[in-house]
């Protein structure tokens, strides 16, 4: 009795089985079982990585998306200043030539 009442003292049992008894509580008052390893991590992973992935997913899919936008209008931003380039290299042009 005293060895293992030294064992309880040292190793703090007494909280560890207060909380397991309460973790053994709370699961008798569940409907549905706990979760269990299937014994293949692929598909044990899957049901976290999934949610996830698909988060994730969405998440770039937005930000493709404004990458696109952004350069749709630098695209534009640029063909109008090679448009505004050769119109002023045409006015050069015919300055030039009335001044010749």
């Amino acid at each position: 009795q005293e060895e293992i009442q030294e064992v309880k003292d040292e190793g703090n049992l007494e909280v560890l089985f207060d909380s397991l008894d309460k973790i053994v509580e709370e699961a008798e008052n569940r409907e549905e079982p706990a979760w269990r390893p299937s014994g293949i991590p692929e598909e044990d992973i899957r049901s976290a990585m999934v949610p996830y992935l698909l988060k994730h997913r969405s998440y770039l899919r937005k930000v493709l998306k404004e990458k696109e936008e952004e350069n749709r209008k630098v695209a534009e931003s640029v063909l109008a200043g090679r448009d505004r380039i050769a119109e002023l290299q045409q006015l050069i042009q015919a300055r030039k030539r009335a001044w010749q």
